[in-house]
């Protein structure tokens, strides 16, 4: 197969011509920059993941996945067959809690993506209800930029396509949340992308409710008012930014401790989530 693109964390093959082949490696990055050390079994757990949450939000939206199983053997567990499609060109961000970027909009300007939030909240605190908040598809090392719904539907060109994806956005993060916080995990934050068939339904692709692609929060330790522990990479950001490390190329290798306590946090939300542990993902997908 021959290589599209190369992504921080994706590999993307072209398998003929209406198929891709979609690897997740074991890569992690921060600040838009790859680290040198991979974090073991994290591309296992992003591809487990979005197929789990793939066959349970369905009845929501179709998805791209074609087989987990019809992939090269030196990939199994990591990849996915998946349609061809005419992606959407931007992020689909859903906000159910004050954080990260949408906290630090609030801060200056009391709103979020142009969205007014009411005065007082504190960093953290769950939201009213949650908010659709789009962000373009920045290039290769740049960052990605929230923008409100009139700049994306210029940039989509099609307002109610952007509508109809808003609907599907919400849809599926009041569904994953839901399943989260039964299995004590808060879903403060995440981003879908949409593609198009030929005959215009509109499809779920990429990674689905990833520790990459969300924020993870355990329910027990949850308190408005600071930052909170999360089951995502926020482990490795929070290294990184006290490492010395000014976030340019190249980024630092990661120590020993760090890789394992982020590898123990990518298991914890795959074994949370699905309800059980990795081996059995990997026995589904012929990886075992």
């Amino acid at each position: 197969m021959s290589l599209v693109s190369r992504g921080k964390v994706r590999d993307i093959y072209a398998a003929g011509d209406d198929q891709l082949l979609l690897v997740a490696s074991d890569r992690i990055s921060t600040y838009d920059v790859v680290h040198p050390t991979p974090i073991p079994d994290k591309g296992k757990v992003l591809t487990g993941l979005t197929v789990f949450w793939l066959e349970q939000t369905g009845h929501i939206c179709p998805s791209h996945l074609v087989s987990y199983t019809d992939v090269p053997d030196e990939h199994r567990g990591r990849a996915m067959l998946v349609e061809r499609l005419e992606m959407a060109p931007v992020e689909c961000v859903v906000r159910g809690y004050l954080t990260g970027s949408g906290w630090r909009d609030y801060l200056s300007t009391g709103a979020v993506c142009g969205i007014e939030l009411p005065s007082g909240l504190r960093e953290s605190e769950r939201l009213p209800e949650p908010i659709f908040t789009p962000a373009t598809k920045a290039e290769a090392g740049a960052h990605d930029e929230n923008v409100d719904f009139d700049r994306a539907a210029e940039i989509v060109g099609d307002r109610p396509l952007l509508e109809e994806l808003r609907r599907l956005s919400l849809a599926l993060y009041e569904h994953g949340a839901s399943h989260a916080l039964e299995r004590g995990i808060i879903l403060a934050d995440t981003k879908f992308e949409f593609g198009r068939r030929a005959e215009g339904t509109i499809v779920l692709g990429d990674e689905v409710l990833t520790p990459d692609s969300s924020r993870f929060w355990p329910a027990d330790g949850y308190a408005p008012g600071r930052s909170q522990p999360s089951f995502d990479k926020q482990y490795v950001r929070d290294w990184a930014a006290g490492s010395g490390w000014d976030k340019t190329p190249p980024a630092p290798p990661l120590p020993d401790d760090v890789v394992a306590g982020t590898r123990a946090r990518y298991l914890e939300a795959y074994e949370r989530i699905a309800g059980e542990p990795l081996e059995r993902w990997l026995e589904r997908s012929g990886a075992a």
